[in-house]
């Protein structure tokens, strides 16, 4: 099965004769060894990266470092399910080192990231602090390189 789910992250898109192909089993097998994998829990769902700047040159992506105060007999769980929640988070997750939750958002504009600490994430009990920080460029995502244009040098001012 290691090798299925190798195959599926490089290209989920492979039909069960073309994986079964490729491993030499039967497209019948392909498709039980996938329906095991959902069943338990290994594969979560299928995805598509879109090169955001192309797509919608409006989309503001932010990652969030957040501290938190975790509650009693749950850890950190109910606050990160409450964040994952919100429709603007891409991601939730629980770091070692001076923060606890790394959270990725994205919002139309910087306005609206503002107004989603401000008013979503600021209010929830048991969140100290967050720091926010804006992705200006992405080279990778998900294992795949993006060609890109940026100069990072004119971002920067004088």
């Amino acid at each position: 099965m290691e090798k299925l789910v190798k195959l599926l992250k490089q290209n989920a898109r492979l039909t069960n004769e073309q994986l079964g192909t490729m491993l030499g089993i039967s497209a019948g097998e392909v498709a039980a060894q996938i329906e095991k994998l959902e069943n338990d829990g290994i594969i979560y769902g299928y995805t598509v990266i879109i090169d955001e700047e192309k797509f919608n040159k409006d989309t503001v992506t932010a990652i969030m470092e957040i501290k938190v105060t975790p509650k009693s007999k749950y850890g950190y769980s109910d606050i990160a399910k409450t964040i994952a929640r919100f429709s603007e988070v891409e991601s939730v997750r629980l770091m070692s080192g001076d923060y606890d939750l790394a959270v990725t958002v994205k919002c139309a504009n910087i306005r609206e990231i503002g107004a989603f600490v401000a008013e979503r994430l600021s209010p929830i009990d048991g969140v100290l602090s967050i720091s926010t920080h804006f992705v200006i460029g992405r080279y990778k995502e998900l294992g795949e390189e993006f060609v890109t244009d940026i100069d990072e040098r004119g971002l920067a001012s004088p």
